[in-house]
């Protein structure tokens, strides 16, 4: 490997220190916990550290968990009852890697809190990851695919087998006109 192949995963390195607290969560593979799932924990807690000692109930109350799929929860909870992923966390941190949250804002209390969208088709107004973080930003989630949980469908000009998918199994199909409605509250 040549110097300047060298350096620049070194530099890719340091700059992978400063990313988001999210991003570290997901990254540690806790069961049952997605990109989506380890956002909203992050938004929920200040530092990681918070999770030491959180209890299951809390953890699924700060993340907006509906009380039947408290599993996730209890898997948080599991990973960091285990000392050694305390200390592999721990051992981040020294490091230099970012373990600093959201500040315990809970995204979850919007408008569109609880609700699970599913984005299909090319939208107007937004790119994928624009329409994701308004919802996210109202307190709902974004799913890659469609399930009997799914309780929007967002679709816009030339939807995939989403939408297909959508009204097999009786989702709500919203545009993007509706989505804007539903996002400001009315």
């Amino acid at each position: 490997m040549g110097d300047k192949s060298a350096q620049n995963i070194i530099n890719a390195l340091e700059k992978s220190k400063s990313n988001p607290l999210d991003k570290l969560i997901n990254g540690l593979g806790i069961r049952m916990v997605g990109a989506q799932s380890a956002k909203v924990l992050a938004a929920a807690v200040r530092d990681i550290a918070d999770l030491f000692a959180m209890p299951a109930d809390e953890v699924r109350e700060s993340m907006g968990i509906k009380t039947e799929d408290a599993r996730v929860a209890m898997s948080i909870r599991s990973f960091f009852d285990e000392e050694q992923n305390r200390t592999l966390v721990e051992t981040l941190r020294g490091l230099g890697v970012n373990c600093r949250g959201g500040g315990g804002v809970k995204r979850w209390a919007g408008v569109l809190a609880g609700k699970t969208f599913v984005l299909t088709g090319t939208l107007e107004k937004y790119t994928r990851e624009e329409a994701a973080a308004e919802i996210e930003k109202r307190g709902g989630r974004v799913s890659s695919s469609v399930s009997k949980k799914t309780d929007y469908v967002l679709a816009g000009a030339e939807p995939g087998s989403k939408l297909d998918n959508a009204k097999k199994l009786g989702v709500k199909v919203i545009s993007e006109a509706e989505f804007n409605r539903l996002a400001a509250g009315r």
